[in-house]
């Protein structure tokens, strides 16, 4: 009796291993990857104009799904839910709140360090330096690289976000509210940022010299253990998006303009404060450890997270595959 218990476990645990490898086997049929436009992510929206994943996947019938997805935390969500593979454009806040609770999202790609592009503004007539800010009504959104850049302007001038006013607010809302001369200041980004200053706004400080915001390429860590090389081929078409980008700069500019619907001049500028890069650096490292104590201090998270820990092989300069 007891031998046949021990053969049917054995037999059992066989057929498990076996129907485990043919899951772990099963061919990939489709990556589901987002589609951030903003703030001005040019290897993305040519990568999908010129179906550069699309070709790259067509040999092995693997279908390519785009998801307009903008927000980190809501990319993060869905990969969760196990609906979306690839965070085409993430902020590294995002990825780490997500590893924090226990959504394993990994970085597989640089795609900028936008600094330029995030702005602390006043309104017209209002507050211009980040000392005139004390004791004014800010809006912005909550959690993000715009409301570090505010916190760690206001230490510069020997403030804390005590000393403001702060209002939890999505970017639309808070440019209208800022050029409506409702709010003393508010945190924009890319174009609502270029109208609101041609609506008559200051630009206070943009996060150059006070944050490094790094926009990275996301990926699931179920889909990046399941399908390695496809994580990686992934991986490589954004090397090659980025490589186009930067040496046809003027048309992909011209291709992202037009799909976002901004003018040409409004392009450029976002193009010029772009600093795009595939690959992430030791000071991106250092950037996102910051976010870690930016993200405890303010008690939007709990903990640590072993920022190392989450590069795919090639995802950092001088360890590219």
């Amino acid at each position: 009796m007891l031998k046949s218990l021990v053969r049917l476990a054995a037999t059992a645990a066989m057929a498990a291993l076996f129907a485990g490898s043919a899951f772990a086997a099963e061919p990939l049929k489709e990556i589901n990857i987002s589609y951030v436009e903003s703030p001005f992510n040019l290897q993305t929206i040519v990568m999908r104009k010129q179906e550069l994943l699309e070709k790259e996947f067509a040999a092995d019938g693997v279908k390519i799904n785009w998801h307009t997805i903008n927000s980190g935390a809501q990319q993060a969500q869905a990969m969760a839910a196990g609906s979306l593979d690839i965070g085409g454009v993430m902020n590294t806040t995002s990825i780490l709140l997500a590893n924090a609770g226990g959504n394993p999202v990994l970085i597989a790609a640089g795609v900028s360090r936008p600094a330029q592009t995030y702005a602390i503004m006043g309104k017209a007539g209002g507050p211009k330096t980040i000392a005139d800010l004390r004791g004014k009504q800010v809006v912005g959104p909550r959690g993000t690289v715009l409301h570090q850049i505010l916190a760690a302007a206001l230490v510069s001038e020997g403030m804390t976000l005590s000393d403001v006013e702060f209002i939890g607010m999505d970017l639309p809302k808070a440019q209208a509210a800022l050029i409506a001369g409702q709010t003393d200041a508010a945190l924009l980004a890319a174009s609502l940022k270029i109208k609101a200053e041609a609506a008559g706004a200051t630009v206070i400080a943009t996060g150059d010299g006070l944050v490094n915001p790094v926009l990275v390429v996301g990926v699931s860590k179920a889909f990046a253990d399941a399908h390695p090389d496809a994580a990686a081929r992934v991986q490589r078409v954004n090397k090659e998006a980025t490589a186009w980008v930067l040496a046809h700069l003027d048309e992909a500019t011209e291709i992202g303009a037009k799909e976002q619907g901004i003018p040409l001049e409004d392009g450029k500028k976002l193009a010029a404060w772009g600093n795009f890069t595939d690959t992430l650096t030791e000071k991106d490292i250092a950037s996102i450890k910051d976010d870690i104590k930016f993200l405890n201090d303010n008690d939007m998270m709990k903990g640590t997270v072993d920022v190392e820990a989450l590069m795919l092989p090639g995802a950092l300069a001088g360890n590219a595959q």
